[in-house]
């Protein structure tokens, strides 16, 4: 025992303690370091890291996304050109008002006798749906109507006039040769009893028929 308290003695002497305390603070400093610095110094490294791998990825699909965006361009540019020629087919290159006014020069060409031209409405392709009435009818008509494409519109008017066959059918020939799209329905001839007719008029048909142009906005 004596011996046991004497090895003890030996070991806490002021030699050794100047041997181990340098160590111990040492140690102590250096983990405090690690914590507080090498720690926080390393997660930062990594996410340094991760940032830059994720930049070296993007960069290397930068290339696969030019690609895909030339693409999609071309893809784009080619249903533009697709819209325009339907547009263009539906509704030709000029507007109702000329269309309008060439009804008139084909009406004298055709010595056709007009008695009344009634417009009924107006209809276009990307009207604001409301919440009236007719409005609603108009939006039902345009949803319904598949030859009203965006970018276009359609002009209903009926129109009655005397004319005889033959002339009737020139007018209605010239009417099919337009530019602009025109479709004819509710055709309603009827033959005019001659002691109705004047001197020198043939016109023995009276011709009432509804009409729908389609044209530009």
């Amino acid at each position: 025992m004596i011996n046991s308290m004497n090895k003890n003695k030996n070991l806490i002497n002021p030699e050794n303690a100047a041997t181990f305390l340098p160590i111990i603070i040492s140690s102590f400093i250096g983990i405090i370091i690690i914590i507080f610095f090498v720690i926080p110094e390393s997660i930062k490294s990594n996410k340094v890291n991760l940032e830059l791998n994720e930049y070296v990825r993007k960069k290397e699909n930068l290339q696969d996304l030019k690609f895909k965006y030339k693409t999609i361009n071309k893809r784009f540019d080619v249903l533009n050109n697709e819209k325009s020629k339907i547009i263009n087919l539906i509704s030709g290159t000029s507007n109702l008002d000329t269309l309008l006014a060439n009804l008139g020069i084909m009406g004298r060409k055709n010595n056709i006798q007009f008695l009344s031209i009634v417009p009924k409405s107006l209809i276009i392709a990307n009207d604001n749906i409301s919440s009236n009435n007719s409005n609603k009818k108009k939006n039902l008509e345009k949803l319904i109507d598949p030859l009203l494409v965006e970018g276009t519109k359609k002009f209903l008017i009926d129109i009655s006039f005397k004319s005889n066959f033959i002339n009737l059918q020139s007018f209605l020939r010239d009417i099919e040769f337009q530019e602009n799209l025109v479709l004819i329905k509710n055709i309603d001839v009827k033959l005019i009893d001659n002691n109705n007719l004047g001197e020198n008029n043939n016109n023995n048909l009276n011709v009432k028929l509804g009409m729908i142009f389609y044209g530009k906005i």
